[in-house]
């Protein structure tokens, strides 16, 4: 235990007390936003925690071995704290939380009792609600190769190796032409086939939204140039001359591993392996029946 912390102790244990809880989030972008219940701002460890930011949390719940904790924040949407264009873009998504309980006449006297990182956050009515997850969250994850036709890597991750900068595979332009911050039209971007980047990424490299990441939903050639269309919006704030990257996209399929991207030797599927109907077969006596391969 720090001192800070047995100093709090003592003074939780005094008949007045004068605590109040700081939060502090680091977004995705390496941005540290800092929030607190007080009447008044509060300092400590290089974070600046604001009052009046609209931001609270429900109890936290908190359990001994391996039970992950958790609880939930919520607040206003506001230009001076958090946006909603910021949490449209990702920027929150993933974003590291600790929390601390403070004694606000001498922020020395503190004790961290949450560290984790936001998981679902929904937005309704000019406010959001944000799930913040224990660092024990991560024993959760899935562990070992799902066996399946389709590939389980994700296209250029360590198990892909798949260099997706690579020339003639990516492309760096400036946006033209920009509809809801999802629609992208360019008169310009050739040399790619039709549905290239259909899957793929597309990441903002400059602008008020930089460092913002969309999966493309589709990409059509048209008579008047080429339209790429987003799942979810970018950036509600990207504007023409904006630098954006797009990645190609990929199936997961064998065919596409090796006659698009020609790293078939890094496949991580198994296309091969029996449907379920070879589960229920039988031998007939019209058929085939020496055992041998399935793969023809």
């Amino acid at each position: 235990m720090t001192t800070g912390a047995e100093q709090l102790l003592a003074h939780l244990s005094t008949a007045a007390t004068t605590v109040c809880r700081a939060w502090a989030v680091t977004r995705r972008d390496g941005q540290v936003l800092g929030f607190t219940d007080h009447d008044g701002d509060l300092s400590f460890d290089g974070v600046t925690f604001r009052a009046n930011t609209g931001l609270t949390a429900r109890a936290l719940q908190q359990a001994t071995g391996l039970s992950v904790d958790n609880t939930e924040a919520m607040g206003a949407l506001t230009t001076a704290a958090i946006t909603e264009a910021d949490l449209m873009s990702g920027r929150y998504d993933g974003a590291q939380v600790k929390a601390w309980l403070v004694n606000w006449a001498s922020v020395d006297e503190r004790m961290l009792q949450f560290s984790g990182s936001f998981g679902e956050i929904v937005r309704a009515g000019g406010a959001f609600r944000a799930e913040l997850r224990g660092i024990s969250e991560g024993l959760n994850v899935p562990l070992g190769r799902s066996f399946q036709k389709t590939c389980s890597a994700v296209l250029g991750d360590r198990f892909c190796r798949f260099d997706v900068q690579r020339p003639g595979f990516s492309a760096e332009l400036s946006v033209e032409e920009v509809g809801e911050g999802r629609v992208f039209r360019f008169a310009g971007l050739a040399g790619f086939p039709d549905r290239w980047f259909e899957r793929g990424r597309a990441t903002l490299m400059s602008g008020s939204g930089n460092g913002s990441v969309g999966l493309v939903k589709n990409d059509r050639m048209g008579p008047g140039g080429r339209e790429i269309e987003l799942w979810q919006p970018l950036d509600l704030r990207v504007a023409s001359g904006d630098a954006i990257r797009l990645e190609p996209g990929c199936d997961r399929r064998e065919e596409t591993c090796r006659n698009k991207f020609g790293n078939f030797l890094n496949f991580r599927g198994f296309p091969h392996i029996p449907g379920e109907d070879w589960l229920i077969s039988y031998p007939v006596s019209a058929g085939m029946n020496d055992g041998g391969s399935r793969a023809r």
